[in-house]
């Protein structure tokens, strides 16, 4: 059984008058501990598809487990509480609060979790350490530069230490070198943590990180090979 199954997930949106499918009837198998890649040219479907699997979305049809939970059975409160468990989310802008220290930016996720002040501290020292950044814990965003940015939303995503990542265009704003360090940074969390990771990018440089690769095209999932092209 796999860490992250989909079984025929349609989902559908109406767009003025005509009702787009960006999946239709999709079935998916993602072990613990891998690191996927989805491909595929603008609206095909791969960010529905990511926030199916983050629980921010819904599927109109089918059947989505994660973990073991069967996410289209749950209340919104329910999964809430399942999302600050289990998903840590890495997007294209870092999404910092402008008036938070990094350090600060990356507690935000133990405020919803019974810890002491002792234990988030803790967390959080061990997450910006883990993404390089414990001689900027009191720097503002306005002082990072975009990788470093881009470093601390990570550290944000994995301060409560969720088993999966997901990742929307993590190094679109990036330069060559940002990307390439933050690249890395997953690759690291991957290997050397076991995070399973699903991330959507545009950019073959990226896509080369990943263990195993998908494209969606008109609410079609490909894999392997025929993913690459």
């Amino acid at each position: 059984m796999g860490f992250i199954e989909l079984r025929d997930v349609t989902k559908t949106y109406r767009k003025g008058e005509h009702v787009v499918t960006p999946l239709d009837r999709v079935s998916l198998d993602i072990e613990a501990g891998e690191f996927c890649v989805l491909l595929g040219p603008s609206g095909s479907g791969k960010t529905t598809l990511m926030n199916l699997v983050a629980a921010i979305d819904r599927a109109d049809s089918g059947e989505l487990r994660v973990g073991g939970t069967e996410l289209t059975k749950l209340s919104a409160s329910a999964l809430a509480d399942w999302r600050a468990r289990t998903v840590g989310y890495i997007f294209q802008q870092s999404n910092l609060v402008p008036v938070l220290t990094a350090y600060e930016n990356v507690e935000l996720p133990l405020w919803l979790q019974p810890l002491s002040r002792a234990e988030r501290h803790a967390r959080v020292s061990l997450a910006l350490a883990a993404v390089g950044l414990s001689d900027r814990a009191e720097h503002l965003p306005k002082q990072l530069s975009g990788g470093q940015e881009q470093r601390v939303a990570i550290a944000r995503a994995i301060v409560a230490d969720p088993p999966l990542l997901v990742a929307d265009e993590p190094t679109g704003n990036l330069d060559h070198d940002s990307a390439e360090g933050v690249l890395s940074l997953l690759e690291r969390l991957n290997r050397e943590r076991g995070k399973t990771i699903l991330m959507v990018t545009h950019d073959p440089r990226a896509a080369e990180r990943g263990t195993r690769h998908f494209r969606l095209d008109k609410g079609v999932l490909a894999e392997g090979a025929e993913a690459r092209r």
